[in-house]
């Protein structure tokens, strides 16, 4: 595709689609802005023009979730504008905007208020201004369809007519909100603003940018973490035709070239050694001894009630250990990023979801002040919390700094990609319980030795007092005598990173298994034993029951099938999945899934649905073969003939059911992905009798 001039501040500026559009980042000239006729623009959030274009600016990295489209609609709502005329930018990581990042499942849920009530200020803005030009009460009119009416008079003007005289008006500081039975946009099927770009290839990537003069980079880095370079031949990379220079970065040696392609054969011919440092000797072996010999810590991140008095009365004991390997993101689009370094100042095009981590890691490890600092995020091929990382941001920047300045694209292959991520830790969880005659829990241990993300990117585990390896398992929500959550913090000589649902991904799995152990020890049934265990009330209650009535769950399953289900709470939501499964010469093969979410009030069903869909897709695929293996400190794994995602043949019918509610919305980006590993589990079980406890499954024997 051809991607336009960019400037400091303009750049992938996307067609209007059909009224409804996608801008991403652009920004007027400051000579323009001063010449043109005044807007609103009460706030960071949104710009009402003359001619009546609504213009929101939104802060979240759009990675395939639907964050665009969400947040537009929050302002929309409550500004009644006419959804066809808005369009959406992307902000720059600008200090007006707060601490930008994307992820967590954050971003409905940080916004449901500040957006609606940034929409509701420009609405009684803008109906204030057509009071005062008809000279009657505001409370006679009423914004509808990007206009203010006056229905006794038949009166109306379009926004952009109010826009100037709304300007001039104090912004109201907390407007009343629409009540939920009057929202249009709200809880509707709402067109998304990204897909028509991105159908029609117009959607511009951070691989699209394109720049005057712009060069392009790959890097030949240790393959193993805390190796360093050993040596390299400048002079032969250089005799590639296209190759322009040979430069050593804090990552490795980076090869700059007139294009890819040469640097990739620049790359190549440079034949760079590296001695292995001090994790040379790590292997799968040595990662399983780390897991298993780590201290536990001291104090318990949860204890509730006397667990060896419980254990003691108990008429049935049960433990296990349930392990989980290293995983990639290997994400759709490989990391990439360009920066142009000019002075003191850079300018950065990444698809990133972590702006403002990038920005205070460029202050931290490059002496950039914030204001010396232009980022533009561009569209992200995937995030999965991967892009958060600023390892290629960093990267990009010293390469063009190495070079005298100029606009550099670093590119990674998806070789690069995949052996240089930011893994999801490994896990080894030892747990233990007990049931006394009533088939009732008495007591639960769950034991998580697993490195910590935190204490490895932040020097601290804790975060709110909890260590961050437990999220996940320390909400255990089922009712029993006592209850201990225990954790222990090995050190890998690895990357580590938040992965999608981060330890939810995790820890629900053995929780989730471990608890259909003790149902088939009751002699109980798998659903009725949760809904016996869960306090009345409890949200997962109503997923698990309407995910179990549309499975059918209680009736036969079709001949050679059998059920599983599981449930999690994670983010803010609640999900109980219940999975339909065959086992064909060793081989798993997933059906049909069926999905109970209660997140709260819904912003848009379509992205919901698509959200949990990708979260199940995702979780399968790790579930089924994913593992990242290590040989003398690297990964082995390079490409996706190793490390094979779902394919579509393999995709199960999924299907995604809503619990009608009022409730704050919850997160639904990871949500989904947490209970599909242990709903595969206990269906395998229950058409195999075979327990399954290590991820991936593998072939079963």
């Amino acid at each position: 595709m051809t991607a336009p001039t960019f400037g400091r501040r303009r750049f992938l500026e996307g067609a209007a689609l059909g009224g409804a559009g996608l801008l991403v980042a652009i920004h007027l000239p400051t000579a323009a802005r001063a010449a043109a006729p005044a807007s609103l623009e009460p706030n960071a959030w949104l710009r009402v023009a003359p001619d009546g274009q609504v213009t929101i600016t939104v802060s979240r990295s759009e990675m395939g979730q639907g964050s665009f489209t969400s947040m537009a609609v929050l302002v929309a709502e409550e500004l009644e504008a006419d959804w066809k005329a808005v369009k959406v930018v992307q902000a720059d990581a600008l200090p007006k905007y707060g601490r930008m990042g994307t992820g967590g499942s954050r971003s409905v849920r940080e916004g449901w208020l500040p957006l609606r009530k940034a929409g509701a200020a420009a609405r009684q803005m803008l109906v204030a201004a057509a009071a005062a030009e008809w000279k009657v009460a505001p409370d006679e009119c009423w914004a509808e369809g990007g206009a203010v009416l006056h229905p006794p008079s038949g009166r109306k003007l379009g926004y952009g007519a109010l826009a100037a005289a709304a300007s001039k008006l104090e912004v109201p500081a907390d407007p009343p909100l629409k009540a939920p039975e009057a929202f249009k946009l709200i809880g509707k099927r709402v067109p998304r603003l990204d897909v028509p770009a991105k159908t029609t290839g117009r959607a511009a990537f951070g691989c699209d940018v394109r720049l005057p003069k712009l060069r392009f980079a790959a890097v030949a880095r240790p393959p193993v973490v805390g190796g360093a370079v050993a040596g390299f031949d400048r002079k032969k990379a250089l005799k590639v035709p296209g190759v322009e220079a040979v430069v050593e970065v804090p990552s490795g040696v980076a090869v700059v070239a007139r294009d890819t392609w040469a640097a990739l054969r620049g790359r190549e011919a440079l034949g760079a050694t590296f001695t292995p440092g001090p994790n040379g000797a790590l292997d799968q072996a040595a990662l399983a001894r780390l897991l298993a010999e780590a201290p536990v810590a001291p104090t318990p991140s949860r204890s509730e009630g006397d667990l060896a008095a419980a254990m003691a009365g108990s008429v049935a004991r049960l433990e296990a250990v349930y392990e989980l390997p290293l995983l990639a993101h290997a994400t759709m689009e490989p990391m990439n990023c360009t920066a142009q370094v000019r002075g003191r100042t850079v300018e950065i095009w990444a698809p990133t979801q972590g702006q403002s981590m990038a920005v205070a890691a460029l202050e931290r490890v490059m002496g950039f002040k914030p204001e010396q600092i232009t980022l533009h995020t561009t569209l992200l091929g995937g995030g999965f919390g991967r892009r958060a990382m600023t390892d290629f941001v960093l990267e990009a920047v010293a390469v063009s700094r190495a070079t005298g300045g100029g606009p550099v694209q670093v590119f990674w292959t998806r070789e690069d990609d995949m052996r240089h991520d930011y893994y999801r830790p490994p896990g080894r969880n030892e747990l233990s319980a007990g049931l006394d005659a009533g088939r009732q829990l008495t007591g639960w241990r769950h034991l998580v030795r697993s490195p910590s993300i935190g204490k490895q990117l932040f020097g601290a585990a804790e975060r709110n007092g909890t260590p961050d390896v437990v999220e996940g398992a320390i909400a255990f929500p089922y009712r029993a005598a006592a209850v201990r959550i225990e954790h222990a913090l090995p050190e890998v000589g690895l990357h580590l990173g938040w992965w999608r649902s981060v330890y939810a991904s995790q820890n629900a799995f053995p929780e989730e298994c471990f608890l259909d152990e003790l149902a088939a020890a009751a002699g109980v049934d798998p659903l009725q034993f949760r809904l016996d265990h869960l306090p009345a009330g409890h949200r997962l209650r109503g997923v698990l029951e309407l995910a179990a009535a549309k499975a059918g769950w209680g009736t036969p399953a079709p001949a050679g099938r059998a059920r599983g289900i599981a449930c999690h709470a994670c983010f803010g939501s609640f999900v109980a999945q219940v999975a339909e499964v065959s086992v064909e010469r060793g081989q798993v093969k997933v059906h049909r899934v069926v999905c109970g979410v209660d997140c709260g009030a819904v912003v848009n069903p379509d992205s919901i649905e698509a959200q949990v869909e990708g979260g199940v897709v995702y979780g399968l695929s790790a579930a089924l073969r994913g593992e990242i293996t290590l040989k003398a400190g690297a990964v082995v794994q390079g490409n996706f003939d190793g490390y094979e995602p779902l394919r579509l043949t393999e995709m199960p019918a999924v299907e995604v059911h809503l619990v009608p509610s009022r409730e704050a919305p919850g997160g639904i980006g990871e949500p989904g992905l947490p209970p599909i590993a242990p709903a595969v589990g206990n269906a395998i079980f229950a058409l195999t009798g075979k327990r399954l406890r290590r991820l991936p499954f593998g072939k079963i024997g």
